[in-house]
This record gives C-alpha cells, sequence and structure tokens, in this order.
C-alpha cells in the first residue's frame, strides 16, 4: 500500500496544475491579524488588505515567550498571477534565504473562501482557507521522502 501511495504522489505531482489568474481583491477573505497555539508554539500572521497589485504578512513564531523565528510574505501580480514570495527570518532579523532567492510559490486554485499557492519545483503548496468568520486554516504541504507531510495551522480572527 505505501508502495502505492508513493507511486499515485509522484504521479500526481508531476502532472502540471494550471496558474490562476486572479486580481488581489479576491484574495482579501485572509486579511487581518490572525493568532493560533500549537502544541509545541504560538503563531501569529497579519495580513494587509490588497493594496494595488500586492498583499504583504508578517508571521512569527514563539515559544516560552521568546521568538523562535519570523517570516515574511509578499503576494504581488506577475502576468496576472498572483505569486507569493517568502522569506524567514531568525531573531535578530538574520535571513535564512540567499537574499536574491526567496521561496516562491504560484497561485493554483481559488475560490471565494480558500486560495492554494505552488512552489516552482511543485514539492510544496501553501493553502488559506477561511472556515468561518473569525477562523483561517493555514496548511503547509511538503514532499519529503516521496511522502506527503501536512501541517494545518488554526488561527482565530483577533481583530
Amino acid at each position: 500500500m505505501k508502495k502505492i501511495f508513493i507511486v499515485l504522489f509522484t504521479l500526481l505531482s508531476s502532472v502540471s496544475v494550471a496558474q490562476v489568474t486572479a486580481n488581489m481583491s479576491q484574495l482579501s477573505f485572509f486579511a487581518g491579524e490572525w493568532r493560533g497555539k500549537m502544541d509545541w508554539e504560538d503563531i501569529e500572521e497579519y495580513w494587509s488588505e490588497p493594496l494595488g497589485d500586492n498583499m504583504m504578512c508578517t508571521f512569527r513564531c514563539v515559544k516560552n515567550g521568546k521568538a523562535l523565528f519570523y517570516e515574511f510574505v509578499l503576494i504581488e501580480l506577475k502576468a496576472g498571477v498572483p505569486t507569493m514570495k517568502l522569506r524567514h527570518f531568525n531573531p535578530g532579523s538574520i535571513g535564512w534565504e540567499d537574499k536574491d532567492n526567496p521561496y516562491e510559490y504560484v497561485l493554483i486554485e481559488l475560490t471565494p473562501t480558500k486560495c492554494v499557492f505552488e512552489a516552482v519545483d511543485k514539492k510544496t503548496r501553501l493553502g488559506y482557507e477561511r472556515v468561518s468568520t473569525d477562523q483561517l486554516l493555514a496548511v503547509l504541504e511538503q514532499e519529503k521522502n516521496g511522502k506527503l507531510d501536512r501541517t494545518e495551522f488554526l488561527y482565530t480572527k483577533s481583530k
């Protein structure tokens, strides 16, 4: 069964998924200040309202009152396709990624309450779904050693 899953996942991963053209206002459903609590950390994301051709986000992860890491995320239109660029930072604003190579994801799925972005290498997906008026579900899916690793982050609207 495990081998069948790996083969199926590999085949599905290699299928080309069409990029979705959209305007930034279609992504406004997840704008706001969001907080969540995981077993091992407190998390917070702030998504700006769309302004022109972009949105931005700051994220922080805190454990026992100390920052573990931060993220800065932009979504910009690139030939009509919302494209997400993400960078990680340690405390002290020490960047993880090379200065010219942020993570890049393109929009591949969009409904009025859900969007999914996929990495250029097709090994990672990041999605946001407004599951209620005050809850946002972020889902990170990553291929690791031929397996799909899925992490869910449930946020509550704080403002």
